[in-house]
């Protein structure tokens, strides 16, 4: 069982294979670097250990452009987790560790909490403040100290270096095959269903009203076919994200609608997964174009879904 770990105090001193990141996602890219890590703390009979931050350190840098996050911290945990590491340590990133040289965080963290042997990083690794510090900082800091660094190759699709920056642009811009396939699975909006206008059952076809947190990422304005996952079960659904420009909404609202049957949602938490982009969003000249187009999304939905 993965230790969880929120403090460096909360980890026992013992020699480490760590990987250090954001880990926003925890994307194919992401995953090489945890695979690695587990792989070399087998190999070297150590601890493997994944060490991420919260918050975003654009958070704390940048706040006023700080981007939205593609999980929240407690999925990320999660993730980090299903690779196989021993221990997540989620470090507080705060001023004063965004002050940290590029060898005292390798001096104070790595070497003397961690005691680390080998550090797997991405060729783009940058670390200390102002980013100073990068890949060749690190060989050289870890003769000091005594681990060996490792610089994997990142991945990339269609010429694209797989990142976090990436997978929210293509996910911003609609490109939901480009974000799935960097990810390795669906992409997933976890919130609270509230009470909405109701007009999903005025039309025959009830959705829930989800309220997601507001710094993650949100796809593009369209119809989505994918899942609802709630208290461990999964529900096939079309899912609507957009301001609903035939009754002439204004707010954004993310809509899910169940395939397989009817349920009262209202105050639930779930999970909604996007797994393929039906199309985007488009104002109809009144309901009854609307209810034939949704029959439309929910037939190809079905068909996407493999229910038919």
């Amino acid at each position: 069982m993965t230790e969880i770990a929120y403090s460096l105090s909360d980890l026992d001193h013992q020699p480490s294979a760590v990987t250090i990141g954001n880990f926003d996602g925890v994307h194919r890219g992401h995953q090489v670097l945890l695979r690695r890590a587990v792989d070399a703390g087998r190999d070297l009979g150590v601890r493997s250990v994944a060490v991420t931050f919260d918050p975003h350190p654009a958070a704390v840098l940048r706040p006023d452009s700080a981007p939205p996050q593609l999980q929240t911290l407690q999925a990320r945990i999660e993730a980090l987790a299903e690779t196989g590491v021993d221990a997540v340590l989620v470090l507080p990133f705060t001023p004063a560790l965004a002050a940290s040289s590029p060898a005292d965080f390798v001096a104070d963290v790595l070497a003397s909490q961690l005691q680390s042997v080998k550090v797997v990083v991405g060729t783009n690794f940058r670390f200390g403040a102002k980013a100073a510090g990068d890949v060749v900082t690190l060989v050289e800091l870890g003769e000091t100290h005594g681990f060996v660094p490792e610089a994997v190759t990142l991945l990339e699709i269609n010429g694209r270096r797989i990142s976090s920056s990436a997978v929210r642009e293509h996910l911003l811009d609609g490109d939901l095959a480009w974000a799935l396939a960097a990810l390795g699975r669906p992409y997933e909006l976890p919130g609270r269903v509230v009470i909405g206008e109701g007009r999903g059952h005025e039309i025959g076809f009830p959705t829930a009203n989800l309220a997601v947190p507001d710094d993650l990422v949100v796809p593009a304005f369209g119809v989505y076919a994918g899942h609802v996952r709630l208290d461990g079960q999964e529900h096939p659904a079309v899912t609507n994200v957009g301001v609903r420009p035939t009754f002439r909404g204004k707010e954004r609202t993310i809509e899910a609608h169940l395939l397989d049957q009817e349920l009262d949602l209202y105050g639930r938490d779930l999970m909604v997964t996007f797994e393929h982009r039906i199309r985007g969003e488009r104002r109809f000249d009144g309901p009854d174009e609307l209810i034939a187009q949704i029959r439309i999304d929910v037939e190809q939905a079905t068909g996407l879904l493999g229910l038919g």
